[in-house]
């Protein structure tokens, strides 16, 4: 596992980071170049975007927050890899203001489109920044994984709530806009021309394990990561997880 993965944060990234990486590596192949173009919307702090860098491509993140463009910079120099990693500032319905279409070999979308008003337009905005032959990497979070966690924190109303409501939330005082279903978000990256390669449920025990546990008792950490690792690709787990990601790839 890459050094970025450590030791908290490898349960929420390590299965899509492996994921992704298999999909940079075919790329590479696919292009006859060692450096891919990517694009990371809503890359952020760059959890994402400079591990990327540190495979060697070129990474043009896109985020509306001035302070995570920020602490990308800096992220980046702090990794070595400032040379590969460029900020904008901007959103994935606005994308094109910002960036080229058709200019890109991987389009990462991680996070955006439980907060955007459209989130097929964001879909088809990703899709269209992909070159002929590309991939994108689609993360959201799920709404199973959300009616699960309600109902063993006791709050069976909430989770009733999130499992009626179209957007998918428990109430008022939900920070989450929308989640999706894996069903959702397949028909959203199929919907563009893409060919569905891979969906994956994330987290899917992660979050209800209590983190003491996971802190304190020996090899509690890579057995969990090894569990997670071994459910993600199961459809019958996909509908409890608190993310869903799913790889299109456009073919040529």
């Amino acid at each position: 596992m890459s050094d970025q993965l450590r030791p908290r944060a490898s349960l929420r990234t390590a299965v899509v980071w492996e994921v992704l990486k298999d999909a940079l590596d075919r790329q590479v192949k696919a292009a006859g170049r060692d450096a891919l173009d990517v694009l990371d919307t809503g890359g952020g702090t760059g959890n994402f975007a400079v591990p990327a860098a540190r495979l060697g491509h070129r990474v043009t993140v896109v985020d509306p927050s001035p302070n995570a463009l920020f602490a990308l910079e800096r992220r980046a120099a702090e990794a070595g890899v400032a040379d590969r990693v460029r900020g904008v500032q901007g959103d994935i319905l606005g994308l094109f203001d910002v960036v080229e279409r058709g200019g890109f070999d991987a389009v990462l979308c991680h996070g955006v489109l439980e907060y955007v008003d459209d989130p097929a337009e964001g879909v088809r905005n990703a899709v269209a920044a992909l070159r002929p032959s590309g991939a994108l990497s689609l993360l959201a979070a799920g709404l199973g994984g959300a009616v699960l966690a309600r109902a063993l924190a006791g709050h069976f109303t909430e989770a009733r709530q999130a499992l009626t409501d179209p957007a998918g939330r428990w109430g008022e005082g939900d920070p989450v806009p929308r989640r999706f279903t894996a069903e959702q978000l397949t028909e959203l990256v199929s919907g563009t021309g893409l060919e569905v390669g891979a969906v994956h449920g994330v987290r899917v025990f992660a979050d209800l394990v209590p983190g003491v546990l996971v802190d304190t008792e020996p090899g509690a950490m890579d057995a969990l990561l090894k569990l997670e690792a071994a459910v993600a690709e199961l459809p019958a787990f996909h509908s409890v997880a608190t993310q869903l990601h799913v790889l299109g790839e456009k073919r040529p």
